[in-house]
């Protein structure tokens, strides 16, 4: 039977020991497709064959698995615990409803996060094929008025080999995260995060994570990696940031020009829950970054409206005790 677009899914099941394949245990509401990246060479030689000859070796074996932009929701944060930290069990929120995921991206030591890895089957009706040790290469979400939040993400693995689906799973109810309930918060260095909104304002944003993880490639006795590891220079948080052109766009030229750091939060709600707790009343997702204005753009223009873009570059600071974090709050006691 050949294969159809619309019978693609993707299914993935967190991993008890990285890098041993498990069955999965959750379907993944989005679009995506997994990529076989092994290496396969043909071997050049002097053996008196103009044509040459078709002798090949694979010296590597290595996968990729792209989680295509689709909109946020508020119960699928797999993208942090897998380029994060492994968070997979909701915090209690006082007495409510509502269980916080709590992902901060680590700041002193590359060593100060573990992550949970995954495996992830993908394919359509003809195939399904299976990515064993998933983790997140880098991340991104994106949104404007009049749409959702978009989240997508490149993922790597140790190899892409055929088998069958998992079978049985359910349907996960997700609700979407719209951009125009966002609110964007900057506040003073030395502040409190989430003091000031900027309203009337945020008309669009890019925020652009490489999670710092890399695959080592050792000699072990498989072609695949054995192990990953956290690098700094692998590690980037920038957001770029559309404002009306108005006061609180002024100010945060200004405060470039300055090289003043700030403290941005943004935050989307949505249904009420169940209970409300301590903290939070309503399904919340929620990014606080420290940092600095890197760039500011010359003027654009929507629909003859003028609009300026700034470019955030997140960066630890110690009086805030800050670099990135990302919370999101919804009623499941863990993830699926």
């Amino acid at each position: 039977m050949a294969g159809i677009e619309g019978g693609r899914k993707i299914q993935l099941g967190a991993e008890s020991v990285a890098g041993t394949a498990v069955a999965a245990t959750a379907i993944w509401r989005g679009k995506g497709l997994p990529e076989d990246k092994r290496v396969v060479q043909f071997v050049e030689e002097d053996i008196g064959y103009v044509s040459g000859v078709d002798r090949t070796i694979t010296p590597r074996l290595l996968a990729g698995f792209t989680f295509d932009p689709t909109p946020a929701t508020f119960e699928q944060p797999y993208i942090f615990a897998a380029g994060i930290k492994n968070v997979v069990t909701g915090a209690a929120d006082g007495g409510g409803s509502g269980k916080k995921y709590i992902y901060p991206m680590p700041t002193t030591a590359p060593n100060m996060n573990v992550l949970k890895t995954y495996t992830l089957e993908g394919g359509d009706d003809n195939q399904c094929e299976e990515m064993e040790y998933a983790f997140v290469e880098s991340f991104k979400l994106t949104g404007k008025p009049g749409e959702a939040l978009m989240w997508s993400a490149e993922w790597a693995g140790r190899q892409l080999t055929p088998t069958t689906w998992t079978n049985g799973l359910s349907l996960p109810s997700v609700e979407s995260i719209l951009f125009s309930k966002g609110k964007l918060f900057i506040d003073a260095i030395g502040g409190t995060i989430g003091t000031t909104q900027k309203s009337g304002t945020f008309l669009g944003m890019e925020l652009a994570v490489k999670t710092g993880w890399t695959i080592v490639e050792t000699g072990d006795g498989q072609l695949y990696f054995t192990t990953i590891k956290h690098v700094r220079e692998e590690m980037e948080v920038v957001l770029n940031l559309t404002f009306e052109h108005d006061g609180t766009a002024t100010a945060e030229k200004a405060n470039w020009r300055a090289e003043t750091g700030r403290l941005i939060r943004l935050q989307w709600e949505g249904s009420n829950l169940g209970t409300p707790g301590t903290s939070f009343s309503k399904k919340t997702a929620r990014i606080d970054l420290a940092g600095k204005w890197e760039k500011f753009e010359k003027l654009g223009s929507q629909k003859g409206n003028d609009v300026i873009a700034g470019v955030f570059r997140a960066r630890f600071n110690s009086t805030a005790n800050l670099f990135a974090e990302f919370t999101w709050v919804n009623e499941l006691a863990s993830l699926p």
